[in-house]
């Protein structure tokens, strides 16, 4: 039957790019260069076509996706090895603000406009551009930044204290809803949160969209669901 074919074929579709990237690593996902985009798109291409049963054989496409997939891994494996072939697939970091002075035909070379750049350094916390020394786009695509050094944030080193570690905190409640799980992972129950939220004067959990459990203080970050729609950008 058709219907079943394309169910089967689908399913076997999804299998095999979802192992497949797998195998290829989650750099797929986070920190795609260039040549790891263009494989990316050809194999989903083919992926597709198995999909919609484009072809009759489903042993060709799953060949073609391994192959490509193969020939990726190597190439990875490869500009690990040789700095050339790195530059070569990857590319290098391009300066884009140094000191005061903003390199508009790298800007260019980059396709990014000013507003692009500005919005970036926000994103990292740097709403001045006095406040940077040097701003590079890396060959990810990411923007990095080096802060002046009277502006960079002081480190327990320059002051010469000794801080205690602090943990990732557990997210006890999301949109709402005890998780159970996790609560029961920093060592505490429904009653010693119950409590809590009595001692903040949460009448209605419904209303939390997420509560955070601190160890170190032992206590719980609550934030609150706010129910209106907010636009002001100041930046246009």
């Amino acid at each position: 039957m058709e219907i079943g074919r394309v169910l089967i074929s689908s399913l076997v579709s999804l299998g095999a790019l979802f192992i497949l990237t797998k195998l290829m690593g989650n750099r797929e996902m986070a920190q795609l260069s260039m040549f790891d985009y263009i494989s990316g798109i050809a194999i989903g291409s083919i992926a597709g076509e198995m999909a919609a049963m484009s072809t009759d054989n489903l042993v060709e496409p799953l060949l073609s996706m391994t192959v490509l997939s193969l020939f990726t891994l190597s190439i990875n494996y490869l500009t690990c090895k040789s700095i050339i072939l790195r530059r070569f697939f990857q590319g290098q970091a391009l300066l884009l603000y140094q000191q005061g002075q903003i390199f508009e035909k790298n800007l260019l070379y980059a396709k990014l406009d000013i507003g692009e750049l500005l919005a970036e350094c926000r994103v990292k916390g740097y709403y001045n551009l006095e406040d940077i020394h040097t701003i590079f786009l890396e060959s990810n695509g990411k923007i990095s930044v080096l802060p002046m050094a009277a502006t960079r944030p002081v480190t327990p080193n320059d002051i010469n204290i000794d801080p205690k570690q602090t943990v990732p905190m557990a997210n006890i409640i999301i949109d709402g809803r005890i998780m159970k799980g996790n609560l029961q992972s920093t060592g505490k129950d429904e009653a010693w949160l119950n409590k809590k939220l009595k001692q903040k004067e949460i009448a209605d959990i419904r209303e939390i969209i997420l509560a955070t459990f601190d160890k170190t203080k032992d206590d719980i970050n609550i934030y609150l669901k706010y129910h209106k729609k907010y636009k002001n950008d100041i930046f246009e």
